[in-house]
């Protein structure tokens, strides 16, 4: 009887675990969802558009020394410059007059 007050006090002991795995489960990763904000830019879709049409071509045949890995590149690098720019603008000062890190 004394075992049940205090849980019933103190809570069950996974309830906490259940607390932070849900805790867990609600955060998002801000670089992921700055990545498919860019993706759904004019220079990314074009690059996507560019790396589809290379897989549909590479697929369609039975046997091809061709693979995409340009296409792949040219689409990871327009996506990541869009996201490096938007955050870079995200954590630059706001104040022209403030002083600059000496890294």
């Amino acid at each position: 009887m004394v075992f049940e007050e205090k849980m019933i006090l103190n809570g069950e002991p996974g309830d906490e675990e259940e607390e932070e795995e849900e805790e867990e489960q609600d955060m998002v990763d801000p670089l992921e969802t700055m990545r498919q904000k860019c993706e759904e830019t004019e220079h990314c879709v074009h690059t996507r558009e560019r790396l589809e049409h290379c897989e549909t071509r590479v697929g369609s045949r039975s046997s091809t020394a061709e693979d995409c890995t340009e296409e792949l590149f040219d689409f990871l690098h327009a996506r990541d410059h869009c996201v490096s720019v938007t955050f870079a603008n995200c954590i630059k000062p706001k104040d022209k007059n403030s002083k600059k890190s000496s890294f």
